[in-house]
């Protein structure tokens, strides 16, 4: 063979192997996606996103989580680099194509039961590349929106019917003016209707000081006075059915507080107990201490409750039977009142109960260690029936 021949051979042989080595090389090297990165996020957006009430989440153009507040996580937002939520992610897709801002209420599940939070969620371009996701919280303000409007509906509801009545009992005064009997028969039924629109203004009344003025009063209060003034507040209600008011003898509790507010509801714990006992029968008012609370009892020889009953009885509005309370004035607001009262002072209320064998109800509150309360005037209105012992009613908790 040709020498000339032989060497364009080898040549052209070492190009191709030399160009071979090159490409190798050249793949072999890791690849710069640094034109495939959107811009770094703006300095400072943790910080920012650290300090914000709302719960907070930025994704970037493929919807991946490059920054999330400690709320987003804690409300199960966000998991690993991905939003969970699809209404989110739906949203914030829509963003990053449209360049406009998103606004709408969703609720996602909380981590344990069956319950929901609701979130008001706004999502809006960050730059160019990235989306900004906003959920603010709101179950706890939708809760308040929906007592608020059941409160006025029930209240609007609890009007309308002594007011119709008073309306319709005149009408028929109006028309018979020279029947006296009948006269004094409708005047009688308009002066009971008066009196239980008087008693549902008054209870509307405490709700609203309650609401206005708790935790405003922080002053040393005597419990023992407290249910003395309580008891002859409730005297003239309890002589009408001779029903006897028995206050236990025993020692002097300090709580502090309200003194009008813990009066009206131990007020209202006896109201209840005289509205529901029959005739000629003994309401127990006592009171005992274990060191950090005092407990205020009411124990009555009434219709007794349900334990279904015992569940719902602090509600507002809620009777227990609606045709006995309307005999009786009830309106549904009394034990409300009280729950609320027991709340904002740090306490509770009670109920042991059993159909047809009474109830005692107790308004547990913080003993106030150390406080010396300044003696009342009204400390002194104790019911005229204190015996030297009084006996507990057997389903006393």
């Amino acid at each position: 063979m040709d020498v000339s021949v032989v060497a364009i051979v080898f040549g052209a042989l070492g190009l191709v192997v030399g160009l071979a080595a090159v490409l190798a090389f050249q793949f072999s090297k890791p690849r710069d996606t640094t034109g495939d990165v959107g811009p770094a996020v703006p300095d400072g957006i943790s910080e920012v996103l650290a300090v914000l009430p709302s719960a907070a989440i930025v994704v970037d153009a493929g919807i991946d989580v490059v920054k999330a507040s400690p709320a987003a996580y804690s409300f199960g937002l966000v998991k690993a680099h991905a939003v969970t939520h699809s209404r989110l992610d739906e949203a914030a897709r829509v963003v990053q194509a449209s360049g406009l801002i998103e606004e709408f209420d969703v609720e996602v599940p909380r981590h344990a039961g069956n319950r929901y939070r609701s979130l008001h969620v706004r999502v809006a371009p960050l730059g160019s590349y990235y989306v900004l996701i906003l959920c603010d919280d709101f179950t706890e303000a939708r809760r308040v929106e929906e007592i608020r409007r059941d409160f006025v509906a029930n209240v609007s509801h609890e009007l309308k019917t002594p007011v119709g009545a008073i309306s319709l009992l005149s009408e028929a005064i109006a028309g018979s003016p020279d029947d006296a009997d009948a006269v004094r028969r409708f005047s009688g039924k308009i002066a009971q209707e008066s009196s239980r629109l008087t008693a549902l203004v008054q209870e509307i009344i405490d709700l609203s000081r309650l609401q206005d003025t708790a935790g405003a009063d922080d002053e040393p209060v005597d419990a023992r006075d407290v249910m003395s003034e309580a008891a002859a507040r409730c005297r003239f209600a309890a002589d009408g059915k001779d029903v006897r008011l028995r206050i236990e003898p025993g020692d002097t509790y300090c709580v502090r507080g309200s003194r009008e507010l813990l009066i009206t509801a131990v007020k209202n714990l006896i109201d209840n107990a005289v509205a529901y006992s029959p005739e000629h029968t003994v309401v127990d008012l006592w009171m005992t201490g274990d060191g950090d609370t005092v407990r205020l009892s009411v124990t009555d020889q009434g219709i007794g409750l349900a334990d279904e009953e015992t569940e719902r009885i602090f509600e507002r509005f809620y009777r227990v039977d609606t045709a006995r309370s309307r005999s009786t004035g009830g309106t549904g607001l009394g034990l409300s009142i009280v729950k609320h009262v027991a709340m904002s002072h740090g306490g509770s209320v009670r109920v042991k109960s059993a159909p047809g064998a009474g109830s005692t109800f107790t308004l547990v509150l913080p003993l106030d260690a150390g406080a010396s309360p300044a003696p009342d005037d009204a400390s002194n209105d104790v019911p005229d029936d204190v015996p030297a012992s009084a006996t507990r009613y057997p389903n006393e908790g």
